[in-house]
Protein backbone atom coordinates (compact mmCIF):
# COMPACT_ATOMS: atom_id res chain seq x y z
CA UNK A 1 0.00 0.00 0.00
CA UNK A 2 2.76 2.68 0.74
CA UNK A 3 4.33 1.55 -2.38
CA UNK A 4 0.87 2.57 -4.32
CA UNK A 5 0.55 5.81 -2.50
CA UNK A 6 4.36 7.04 -3.37
CA UNK A 7 3.34 6.41 -6.64
CA UNK A 8 0.39 7.97 -6.91
CA UNK A 9 2.12 11.29 -5.26
CA UNK A 10 4.48 11.40 -7.90
CA UNK A 11 1.98 11.39 -11.11
CA UNK A 12 0.07 14.10 -9.40
CA UNK A 13 3.54 15.90 -8.98
CA UNK A 14 4.45 15.18 -12.32
CA UNK A 15 0.89 16.68 -13.44
CA UNK A 16 1.28 19.52 -11.27
CA UNK A 17 4.64 20.38 -12.95
CA UNK A 18 3.04 19.85 -16.61
CA UNK A 19 0.11 22.06 -15.89
CA UNK A 20 2.87 24.71 -14.18
CA UNK A 21 4.70 25.09 -17.54
CA UNK A 22 2.31 24.66 -20.07
CA UNK A 23 2.18 26.14 -22.61
CA UNK A 24 -0.76 27.10 -25.65
CA UNK A 25 0.35 25.00 -29.18
CA UNK A 26 -0.28 28.14 -30.86
CA UNK A 27 1.59 30.36 -29.23
CA UNK A 28 3.23 33.24 -31.37
CA UNK A 29 6.54 32.49 -30.03
CA UNK A 30 8.63 29.45 -28.78
CA UNK A 31 8.71 28.19 -25.53
CA UNK A 32 10.41 30.36 -23.79
CA UNK A 33 13.53 28.46 -22.10
CA UNK A 34 16.48 29.31 -20.55
CA UNK A 35 19.67 28.69 -22.19
CA UNK A 36 21.02 25.25 -22.45
CA UNK A 37 24.64 23.90 -21.09
CA UNK A 38 26.23 22.44 -24.33
CA UNK A 39 28.60 25.58 -26.06
CA UNK A 40 27.27 26.05 -29.41
CA UNK A 41 27.13 28.50 -31.58
CA UNK A 42 24.08 30.71 -31.52
CA UNK A 43 21.48 31.07 -34.53
CA UNK A 44 21.80 34.54 -35.85
CA UNK A 45 19.05 36.82 -35.69
CA UNK A 46 16.33 36.37 -38.15
CA UNK A 47 16.65 39.05 -41.35
CA UNK A 48 13.39 40.26 -43.00
CA UNK A 49 12.34 39.95 -46.81
CA UNK A 50 11.55 42.52 -49.39
CA UNK A 51 7.72 42.19 -48.15
CA UNK A 52 8.38 42.60 -44.28
CA UNK A 53 8.09 39.40 -43.50
CA UNK A 54 10.56 37.45 -40.44
CA UNK A 55 12.84 34.41 -42.04
CA UNK A 56 15.23 32.60 -40.62
CA UNK A 57 19.04 33.24 -41.60
CA UNK A 58 19.21 29.95 -43.11
CA UNK A 59 17.12 27.24 -44.84
CA UNK A 60 17.58 24.07 -44.51
CA UNK A 61 16.12 21.75 -47.61
CA UNK A 62 15.74 17.63 -46.66
CA UNK A 63 15.54 15.06 -49.17
CA UNK A 64 14.44 11.67 -47.77
CA UNK A 65 14.65 8.85 -48.56
CA UNK A 66 12.01 6.46 -47.01
CA UNK A 67 12.02 3.57 -49.65
CA UNK A 68 16.19 3.64 -50.17
CA UNK A 69 16.89 -0.37 -48.62
CA UNK A 70 14.28 -1.09 -51.89
CA UNK A 71 15.60 1.03 -54.49
CA UNK A 72 19.37 0.01 -53.83
CA UNK A 73 18.14 -3.62 -55.02
CA UNK A 74 18.22 -4.55 -58.57
CA UNK A 75 15.28 -3.86 -60.48
CA UNK A 76 14.56 -6.70 -62.29
CA UNK A 77 11.77 -7.69 -59.28
CA UNK A 78 8.64 -9.79 -60.67
CA UNK A 79 7.24 -11.15 -57.09
CA UNK A 80 6.31 -9.49 -53.78
CA UNK A 81 9.96 -8.14 -52.29
CA UNK A 82 10.75 -8.04 -48.84
CA UNK A 83 14.92 -7.18 -47.25
CA UNK A 84 15.70 -9.29 -44.55
CA UNK A 85 18.05 -8.47 -42.16
CA UNK A 86 19.31 -10.35 -39.17
CA UNK A 87 18.58 -8.46 -35.68
CA UNK A 88 19.05 -10.50 -32.37
CA UNK A 89 19.72 -13.23 -33.98
CA UNK A 90 16.50 -13.35 -35.63
CA UNK A 91 16.04 -12.79 -39.38
CA UNK A 92 13.52 -9.82 -39.39
CA UNK A 93 12.14 -7.66 -41.95
CA UNK A 94 13.23 -4.46 -42.65
CA UNK A 95 11.57 -3.01 -45.58
CA UNK A 96 8.44 -4.61 -48.33
CA UNK A 97 7.34 -3.31 -50.92
CA UNK A 98 3.79 -2.25 -52.02
CA UNK A 99 2.78 -6.09 -53.54
CA UNK A 100 4.27 -7.54 -50.09
CA UNK A 101 2.45 -4.89 -48.01
CA UNK A 102 -0.57 -5.82 -49.89
CA UNK A 103 -0.04 -9.36 -48.86
CA UNK A 104 -0.34 -7.98 -45.36
CA UNK A 105 3.69 -8.21 -44.65
CA UNK A 106 4.80 -5.47 -42.42
CA UNK A 107 8.44 -4.23 -41.57
CA UNK A 108 9.34 -5.52 -38.13
CA UNK A 109 7.71 -9.19 -38.55
CA UNK A 110 9.59 -12.01 -38.59
CA UNK A 111 10.74 -13.63 -42.11
CA UNK A 112 8.75 -16.92 -40.68
CA UNK A 113 5.81 -14.75 -39.80
CA UNK A 114 6.86 -13.03 -43.82
CA UNK A 115 6.74 -16.34 -45.17
CA UNK A 116 3.28 -17.87 -44.01
CA UNK A 117 1.46 -14.09 -44.84
CA UNK A 118 3.15 -14.48 -48.82
CA UNK A 119 4.18 -18.19 -49.96
CA UNK A 120 5.39 -16.01 -53.30
CA UNK A 121 7.30 -13.52 -51.16
CA UNK A 122 11.15 -12.83 -52.44
CA UNK A 123 13.21 -12.04 -49.80
CA UNK A 124 16.34 -10.18 -50.67
CA UNK A 125 19.36 -9.63 -48.11
CA UNK A 126 20.00 -5.32 -47.03
CA UNK A 127 22.87 -3.98 -49.21
CA UNK A 128 24.36 -1.17 -47.31
CA UNK A 129 27.21 -0.62 -49.84
CA UNK A 130 25.00 -0.20 -52.74
CA UNK A 131 22.58 2.49 -50.15
CA UNK A 132 25.35 4.43 -49.45
CA UNK A 133 26.72 4.68 -53.01
CA UNK A 134 23.27 5.97 -54.05
CA UNK A 135 23.23 8.54 -51.13
CA UNK A 136 27.00 10.05 -52.50
CA UNK A 137 25.57 10.41 -55.74
CA UNK A 138 22.81 12.05 -54.75
CA UNK A 139 24.79 14.37 -52.49
CA UNK A 140 27.27 15.06 -55.38
CA UNK A 141 24.50 15.69 -57.63
CA UNK A 142 23.06 18.30 -54.42
CA UNK A 143 26.06 20.36 -54.90
CA UNK A 144 24.92 21.97 -58.36
CA UNK A 145 22.18 23.77 -56.23
CA UNK A 146 24.78 24.90 -52.84
CA UNK A 147 27.75 24.20 -51.74
CA UNK A 148 26.45 23.52 -48.08
CA UNK A 149 25.69 19.83 -48.68
CA UNK A 150 25.31 17.21 -45.25
CA UNK A 151 24.71 13.58 -45.19
CA UNK A 152 22.09 12.53 -42.82
CA UNK A 153 22.35 8.32 -42.54
CA UNK A 154 21.15 6.66 -43.51
CA UNK A 155 18.31 8.04 -45.34
CA UNK A 156 18.41 11.39 -45.54
CA UNK A 157 20.55 14.53 -47.32
CA UNK A 158 20.52 18.10 -46.18
CA UNK A 159 21.15 21.21 -48.02
CA UNK A 160 21.13 25.08 -46.83
CA UNK A 161 19.64 26.55 -49.70
CA UNK A 162 19.60 30.23 -48.59
CA UNK A 163 21.20 31.44 -51.05
CA UNK A 164 20.02 29.47 -53.85
CA UNK A 165 16.58 30.72 -53.49
CA UNK A 166 16.91 33.34 -56.21
CA UNK A 167 19.56 31.84 -58.54
CA UNK A 168 16.56 29.12 -59.10
CA UNK A 169 13.65 31.50 -59.07
CA UNK A 170 11.89 30.55 -55.63
CA UNK A 171 11.54 28.17 -53.49
CA UNK A 172 8.79 26.08 -55.64
CA UNK A 173 11.09 26.28 -58.38
CA UNK A 174 14.26 24.64 -56.45
CA UNK A 175 12.03 22.37 -54.95
CA UNK A 176 10.82 21.07 -58.09
CA UNK A 177 14.65 20.52 -59.94
CA UNK A 178 15.26 19.41 -56.22
CA UNK A 179 12.67 16.15 -56.78
CA UNK A 180 13.76 15.63 -60.77
CA UNK A 181 17.68 15.23 -59.79
CA UNK A 182 16.51 12.91 -57.27
CA UNK A 183 14.07 10.67 -59.66
CA UNK A 184 16.97 10.74 -62.38
CA UNK A 185 18.61 8.55 -59.76
CA UNK A 186 15.87 6.36 -59.75
CA UNK A 187 15.01 7.56 -56.42
CA UNK A 188 11.78 8.17 -54.26
CA UNK A 189 11.65 11.13 -52.21
CA UNK A 190 10.01 12.93 -49.49
CA UNK A 191 11.01 16.93 -49.58
CA UNK A 192 10.76 19.58 -47.02
CA UNK A 193 12.22 23.06 -46.30
CA UNK A 194 12.81 24.46 -42.34
CA UNK A 195 15.17 27.29 -40.87
CA UNK A 196 16.88 24.36 -39.03
CA UNK A 197 18.41 21.21 -40.03
CA UNK A 198 16.30 18.87 -37.59
CA UNK A 199 12.66 20.65 -38.26
CA UNK A 200 13.07 19.72 -42.17
CA UNK A 201 14.26 16.25 -41.23
CA UNK A 202 11.24 15.64 -38.84
CA UNK A 203 8.75 17.34 -41.69
CA UNK A 204 10.05 15.54 -44.59
CA UNK A 205 9.87 11.88 -42.36
CA UNK A 206 6.20 12.37 -42.26
CA UNK A 207 5.61 12.20 -46.58
CA UNK A 208 3.14 15.21 -46.34
CA UNK A 209 1.37 16.35 -49.69
CA UNK A 210 2.23 19.24 -50.53
CA UNK A 211 6.20 19.47 -49.33
CA UNK A 212 5.99 21.36 -46.02
CA UNK A 213 7.66 24.68 -45.71
CA UNK A 214 8.24 27.22 -43.02
CA UNK A 215 9.90 30.03 -44.06
CA UNK A 216 9.38 31.95 -40.90
CA UNK A 217 11.10 30.91 -37.90
CA UNK A 218 8.12 32.62 -36.13
CA UNK A 219 5.76 29.97 -36.54
CA UNK A 220 8.59 26.96 -36.32
CA UNK A 221 7.10 26.12 -32.78
CA UNK A 222 3.46 25.92 -34.12
CA UNK A 223 4.14 23.58 -36.77
CA UNK A 224 6.25 21.21 -35.35
CA UNK A 225 4.44 21.25 -31.52
CA UNK A 226 1.87 18.20 -33.51
CA UNK A 227 4.49 16.14 -34.72
CA UNK A 228 4.67 12.26 -33.19
CA UNK A 229 7.83 11.78 -31.10
CA UNK A 230 8.66 9.59 -33.47
CA UNK A 231 9.71 11.84 -36.08
CA UNK A 232 12.75 12.55 -34.31
CA UNK A 233 14.42 8.70 -34.48
CA UNK A 234 14.85 8.67 -30.89
CA UNK A 235 15.49 5.09 -29.14
CA UNK A 236 12.61 3.06 -28.70
CA UNK A 237 13.24 3.59 -24.94
CA UNK A 238 12.92 6.90 -24.44
CA UNK A 239 9.63 7.34 -26.36
CA UNK A 240 8.23 4.43 -24.04
CA UNK A 241 9.41 6.18 -21.16
CA UNK A 242 7.90 9.58 -22.07
CA UNK A 243 4.55 7.64 -23.55
CA UNK A 244 4.08 6.65 -19.99
CA UNK A 245 4.19 9.73 -18.79
CA UNK A 246 2.03 10.92 -21.21
CA UNK A 247 4.33 12.73 -23.68
CA UNK A 248 3.58 11.46 -27.12
CA UNK A 249 4.07 14.72 -29.32
CA UNK A 250 6.81 17.36 -29.60
CA UNK A 251 4.51 20.26 -28.60
CA UNK A 252 4.15 18.19 -25.23
CA UNK A 253 8.03 17.40 -24.63
CA UNK A 254 8.70 20.75 -25.12
CA UNK A 255 6.41 21.76 -21.67
CA UNK A 256 8.33 19.26 -19.42
CA UNK A 257 10.48 21.45 -16.85
CA UNK A 258 14.17 21.69 -18.67
CA UNK A 259 15.76 20.61 -15.71
CA UNK A 260 13.76 17.22 -14.97
CA UNK A 261 13.80 16.51 -18.67
CA UNK A 262 17.74 16.89 -18.84
CA UNK A 263 18.34 14.81 -15.66
CA UNK A 264 15.57 12.19 -16.69
CA UNK A 265 16.60 11.73 -20.28
CA UNK A 266 20.07 13.51 -20.79
CA UNK A 267 21.17 16.89 -21.93
CA UNK A 268 21.99 15.30 -25.29
CA UNK A 269 17.74 14.89 -25.74
CA UNK A 270 17.51 18.02 -24.58
CA UNK A 271 19.96 19.90 -27.11
CA UNK A 272 17.94 18.02 -29.31
CA UNK A 273 14.83 19.53 -28.99
CA UNK A 274 16.58 23.29 -28.55
CA UNK A 275 18.37 22.52 -31.80
CA UNK A 276 14.91 21.54 -33.24
CA UNK A 277 13.45 24.84 -32.59
CA UNK A 278 16.33 26.98 -33.58
CA UNK A 279 17.08 28.30 -30.04
CA UNK A 280 20.79 27.09 -30.54
CA UNK A 281 22.95 25.93 -33.83
CA UNK A 282 23.15 22.55 -35.33
CA UNK A 283 26.85 22.10 -36.23
CA UNK A 284 26.93 19.77 -39.33
CA UNK A 285 29.44 18.17 -41.00
CA UNK A 286 29.57 19.33 -44.76
CA UNK A 287 29.86 16.67 -47.57
CA UNK A 288 33.24 16.85 -49.51
CA UNK A 289 32.84 15.52 -53.13
CA UNK A 290 35.59 12.74 -53.93
CA UNK A 291 38.27 14.22 -55.88
CA UNK A 292 38.26 11.01 -58.15
CA UNK A 293 35.50 8.83 -60.35
CA UNK A 294 35.77 5.05 -59.42
CA UNK A 295 32.73 3.10 -60.41
CA UNK A 296 32.21 -0.33 -61.30
CA UNK A 297 29.08 -2.71 -62.48
CA UNK A 298 28.49 -6.77 -61.98
CA UNK A 299 26.32 -7.79 -65.11
CA UNK A 300 23.99 -10.64 -64.75
CA UNK A 301 25.69 -12.73 -66.25
CA UNK A 302 29.45 -13.52 -67.66
CA UNK A 303 31.03 -11.62 -70.77
CA UNK A 304 32.95 -12.92 -73.27
CA UNK A 305 32.48 -10.03 -76.19
CA UNK A 306 33.97 -7.11 -76.71
CA UNK A 307 30.75 -5.47 -77.71
CA UNK A 308 29.06 -6.42 -74.53
CA UNK A 309 31.82 -5.28 -72.67
CA UNK A 310 31.58 -2.14 -74.12
CA UNK A 311 27.45 -2.10 -73.69
CA UNK A 312 27.93 -2.23 -69.97
CA UNK A 313 31.35 0.17 -69.70
CA UNK A 314 28.34 2.81 -71.49
CA UNK A 315 26.68 3.64 -68.45
CA UNK A 316 29.58 4.11 -66.46
CA UNK A 317 30.82 6.65 -69.01
CA UNK A 318 28.13 8.77 -68.77
CA UNK A 319 28.41 8.67 -64.90
CA UNK A 320 31.79 10.01 -65.32
CA UNK A 321 31.26 12.66 -68.09
CA UNK A 322 28.09 13.84 -65.44
CA UNK A 323 30.99 13.77 -62.55
CA UNK A 324 33.57 15.76 -64.76
CA UNK A 325 30.67 18.91 -66.13
CA UNK A 326 29.79 19.26 -62.47
CA UNK A 327 32.67 19.95 -60.99
CA UNK A 328 34.16 21.72 -64.78
CA UNK A 329 36.78 19.06 -65.01
CA UNK A 330 38.63 16.65 -67.32
CA UNK A 331 40.57 13.66 -67.40
CA UNK A 332 43.75 12.80 -69.17
CA UNK A 333 44.14 9.01 -67.73
CA UNK A 334 41.64 6.24 -67.20
CA UNK A 335 41.93 3.02 -66.01
CA UNK A 336 39.81 0.06 -66.70
CA UNK A 337 39.43 -2.85 -65.09
CA UNK A 338 37.82 -6.41 -66.19
CA UNK A 339 37.64 -9.13 -63.22
CA UNK A 340 37.08 -12.41 -64.55
CA UNK A 341 35.80 -15.47 -63.13
CA UNK A 342 38.07 -17.37 -60.67
CA UNK A 343 39.95 -20.49 -62.44
CA UNK A 344 43.38 -21.83 -63.30
CA UNK A 345 45.83 -20.29 -64.97
CA UNK A 346 43.46 -17.21 -65.46
CA UNK A 347 44.91 -14.05 -64.44
CA UNK A 348 42.66 -12.24 -61.72
CA UNK A 349 41.83 -9.19 -63.79
CA UNK A 350 42.75 -7.42 -67.03
CA UNK A 351 43.40 -3.96 -67.05
CA UNK A 352 43.70 -1.40 -69.99
CA UNK A 353 45.27 1.90 -69.17
CA UNK A 354 43.58 5.05 -71.90
CA UNK A 355 46.43 7.93 -71.55
CA UNK A 356 45.26 10.99 -73.75
CA UNK A 357 47.47 13.58 -75.49
CA UNK A 358 44.84 16.45 -73.99
CA UNK A 359 42.08 16.64 -71.24
CA UNK A 360 38.83 14.85 -72.58
CA UNK A 361 35.17 14.69 -70.75
CA UNK A 362 32.87 13.64 -73.59
CA UNK A 363 31.84 9.89 -73.08
CA UNK A 364 31.30 8.84 -76.56
CA UNK A 365 34.93 9.94 -77.26
CA UNK A 366 36.48 7.94 -74.39
CA UNK A 367 34.22 5.26 -75.10
CA UNK A 368 35.53 5.75 -79.09
CA UNK A 369 39.29 5.10 -78.28
CA UNK A 370 38.42 2.25 -75.25
CA UNK A 371 36.78 0.25 -78.29
CA UNK A 372 40.00 0.85 -79.94
CA UNK A 373 42.50 -0.29 -76.94
CA UNK A 374 40.10 -3.80 -76.12
CA UNK A 375 40.45 -4.64 -79.81
CA UNK A 376 43.63 -5.27 -79.22
CA UNK A 377 43.06 -7.02 -75.80
CA UNK A 378 42.23 -11.22 -75.59
CA UNK A 379 40.10 -12.09 -73.17
CA UNK A 380 41.75 -14.60 -71.52
CA UNK A 381 38.17 -15.56 -69.72
CA UNK A 382 35.06 -14.16 -69.36
CA UNK A 383 34.37 -11.11 -67.63
CA UNK A 384 31.80 -10.88 -64.20
CA UNK A 385 32.81 -7.01 -63.19
CA UNK A 386 33.55 -3.71 -65.03
CA UNK A 387 35.51 -1.54 -62.81
CA UNK A 388 36.52 2.25 -63.95
CA UNK A 389 38.82 4.52 -62.95
CA UNK A 390 39.94 7.71 -63.57
CA UNK A 391 43.21 9.63 -62.95
CA UNK A 392 44.12 12.52 -61.41
CA UNK A 393 41.53 15.26 -62.40
CA UNK A 394 42.44 18.73 -63.94
CA UNK A 395 40.63 22.04 -64.71
CA UNK A 396 38.88 21.91 -67.90
CA UNK A 397 39.62 25.17 -69.82
CA UNK A 398 37.34 26.13 -72.65
CA UNK A 399 38.58 26.31 -75.93
CA UNK A 400 38.12 28.60 -79.02
CA UNK A 401 38.52 27.58 -82.56
CA UNK A 402 41.59 29.65 -84.03
CA UNK A 403 41.28 31.38 -87.04
CA UNK A 404 44.12 30.11 -88.32
CA UNK A 405 44.92 26.30 -89.20
CA UNK A 406 47.95 24.66 -87.33
CA UNK A 407 50.88 26.23 -88.77
CA UNK A 408 49.58 29.36 -90.48
CA UNK A 409 50.35 32.46 -89.16
CA UNK A 410 51.39 31.47 -85.65
CA UNK A 411 48.24 29.00 -85.61
CA UNK A 412 48.27 26.10 -82.67
CA UNK A 413 47.52 22.79 -82.87
CA UNK A 414 43.46 22.17 -82.93
CA UNK A 415 41.90 19.51 -81.46
CA UNK A 416 42.02 17.92 -84.74
CA UNK A 417 45.61 16.92 -83.82
CA UNK A 418 44.96 15.18 -80.61
CA UNK A 419 42.33 13.30 -82.14
CA UNK A 420 44.76 11.75 -84.12
CA UNK A 421 47.55 11.15 -81.80
CA UNK A 422 45.38 9.40 -79.44
CA UNK A 423 43.55 6.98 -82.35
CA UNK A 424 47.07 6.22 -83.04
CA UNK A 425 48.23 5.03 -79.80
CA UNK A 426 44.41 3.12 -79.50
CA UNK A 427 45.16 1.36 -82.61
CA UNK A 428 49.34 0.95 -82.82
CA UNK A 429 49.77 0.83 -78.93
CA UNK A 430 51.17 3.88 -76.31
CA UNK A 431 54.78 3.49 -77.19
CA UNK A 432 53.98 3.83 -81.27
CA UNK A 433 53.26 7.74 -80.94
CA UNK A 434 55.86 10.05 -78.28
CA UNK A 435 56.64 13.45 -77.90
CA UNK A 436 60.34 14.92 -76.89
CA UNK A 437 60.84 16.96 -74.30
CA UNK A 438 63.78 18.80 -73.86
CA UNK A 439 66.54 18.14 -70.88
CA UNK A 440 69.09 20.27 -69.31
CA UNK A 441 71.98 19.40 -70.90
CA UNK A 442 74.83 20.65 -72.93
CA UNK A 443 76.10 16.83 -74.02
CA UNK A 444 73.65 17.34 -77.62
CA UNK A 445 72.89 13.43 -77.81
CA UNK A 446 71.43 13.55 -73.91
CA UNK A 447 69.78 16.98 -74.21
CA UNK A 448 66.12 15.62 -75.14
CA UNK A 449 64.02 12.62 -73.90
CA UNK A 450 60.88 10.79 -74.98
CA UNK A 451 57.86 11.98 -73.15
CA UNK A 452 54.21 11.92 -73.51
CA UNK A 453 52.65 13.87 -76.60
CA UNK A 454 51.68 17.37 -75.08
CA UNK A 455 50.13 19.75 -77.66
CA UNK A 456 48.50 22.09 -75.27
CA UNK A 457 52.07 23.77 -74.14
CA UNK A 458 54.49 23.12 -76.27
CA UNK A 459 58.11 24.04 -75.08
CA UNK A 460 60.54 26.33 -76.61
CA UNK A 461 64.33 25.68 -77.60
CA UNK A 462 66.46 27.09 -74.67
CA UNK A 463 68.84 30.05 -75.23
CA UNK A 464 72.43 28.60 -75.76
CA UNK A 465 73.82 32.02 -77.02
CA UNK A 466 73.20 35.01 -79.35
CA UNK A 467 75.20 33.80 -82.05
CA UNK A 468 74.91 29.98 -81.42
CA UNK A 469 73.24 27.75 -83.99
CA UNK A 470 71.41 23.79 -82.71
CA UNK A 471 70.22 21.57 -85.77
CA UNK A 472 66.83 20.39 -85.46
CA UNK A 473 67.75 16.92 -86.95
CA UNK A 474 70.42 15.12 -84.37
CA UNK A 475 71.85 12.10 -84.92
CA UNK A 476 71.49 9.45 -82.22
CA UNK A 477 75.00 8.61 -82.16
CA UNK A 478 77.62 10.96 -83.49
CA UNK A 479 79.03 9.42 -86.81
CA UNK A 480 83.05 8.77 -87.43
CA UNK A 481 83.88 11.29 -90.61
CA UNK A 482 85.97 9.24 -92.20
CA UNK A 483 88.40 11.98 -94.59
CA UNK A 484 87.96 14.13 -91.73
CA UNK A 485 86.95 17.89 -93.29
CA UNK A 486 87.88 16.40 -96.88
CA UNK A 487 84.98 18.57 -99.13
CA UNK A 488 83.87 20.53 -96.37
CA UNK A 489 83.67 24.33 -95.41
CA UNK A 490 84.01 25.48 -92.23
CA UNK A 491 81.27 28.50 -91.87
CA UNK A 492 81.58 29.10 -87.86
CA UNK A 493 83.38 27.81 -84.72
CA UNK A 494 84.62 26.70 -82.91
CA UNK A 495 82.27 26.01 -79.82
CA UNK A 496 83.92 24.35 -76.96
CA UNK A 497 81.59 21.99 -74.83
CA UNK A 498 83.73 20.17 -72.12
CA UNK A 499 81.32 18.36 -69.17
CA UNK A 500 79.68 14.68 -68.14
CA UNK A 501 82.93 13.65 -65.86
CA UNK A 502 80.48 13.29 -62.67
CA UNK A 503 78.73 10.39 -65.02
CA UNK A 504 81.34 8.56 -67.03
CA UNK A 505 80.36 9.91 -70.00
CA UNK A 506 82.66 13.26 -70.20
CA UNK A 507 83.40 14.79 -73.43
CA UNK A 508 85.45 17.27 -74.74
CA UNK A 509 84.62 18.75 -78.12
CA UNK A 510 85.09 21.79 -80.73
CA UNK A 511 82.29 22.34 -82.46
CA UNK A 512 81.84 23.63 -85.89
CA UNK A 513 79.17 24.27 -88.53
CA UNK A 514 80.47 23.32 -91.69
CA UNK A 515 79.06 22.82 -95.67
CA UNK A 516 79.81 19.83 -97.73
CA UNK A 517 80.20 19.58 -101.26
CA UNK A 518 76.05 19.84 -102.01
CA UNK A 519 75.59 23.21 -100.23
CA UNK A 520 73.86 21.16 -96.70
CA UNK A 521 74.84 22.50 -93.54
CA UNK A 522 76.59 20.58 -91.00
CA UNK A 523 76.84 20.50 -87.36
CA UNK A 524 80.38 18.60 -86.80
CA UNK A 525 83.13 18.25 -83.55
CA UNK A 526 86.61 17.69 -83.00
CA UNK A 527 87.52 15.61 -80.23
CA UNK A 528 90.02 17.49 -77.91
CA UNK A 529 91.68 14.20 -76.60
CA UNK A 530 93.05 10.67 -78.53
CA UNK A 531 92.01 9.69 -81.49
CA UNK A 532 91.48 13.52 -81.92
CA UNK A 533 88.72 12.51 -84.57
CA UNK A 534 86.00 14.48 -86.59
CA UNK A 535 82.39 13.46 -86.09
CA UNK A 536 78.89 14.48 -87.44
CA UNK A 537 76.63 15.69 -84.93
CA UNK A 538 73.62 16.74 -86.96
CA UNK A 539 71.73 18.55 -89.94
CA UNK A 540 70.64 21.77 -90.30
CA UNK A 541 67.24 22.26 -92.42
Amino acid sequence: MARRERAASERRALLAALTQHSLPLDAPRPVSLPQPAPVLQRVPAPAADSAGRVTAAELWAVVHLPTLILDALPSSRQLPCAVVELQSGVQRVIAVDAAARAQGVMPGCSLAVALALCRSLEVRPRAPRRERHLLLQLAEAALSFTPRVSLDLPDALLLEVRGSLALFGGVEALLAALAARTAALGLTSQLALAPTPRAALALSRLGMSPVPVVMNPERLVGVLAPLPLAVLRWPAERLARLESMGVRTIGEALRLPRAGFAKRFGRDALATLDQLVGRVAELRVPFSAREWFRARCEPAYELSEHTTVLRYLQPLLDDLERYLRRRQQAVTELQLRLRHRAAMAVPASTTVVLRLAATQLDAAALAALLAEHLARVELPAPVIRIELRSGALQPLHAETPSLWRAGEHGGAAGRESTTLIEQLRARLGPDAVYGLCLVPEHRPEKAWAIAEPDLAAPQSLPAVGRHLRRPLWLLRQPEWLQHGLQGLTLLEGPECIETGWWDGGDVTRDYYVARDAAGAQLWIFRERNAPRAWRLQGVFG
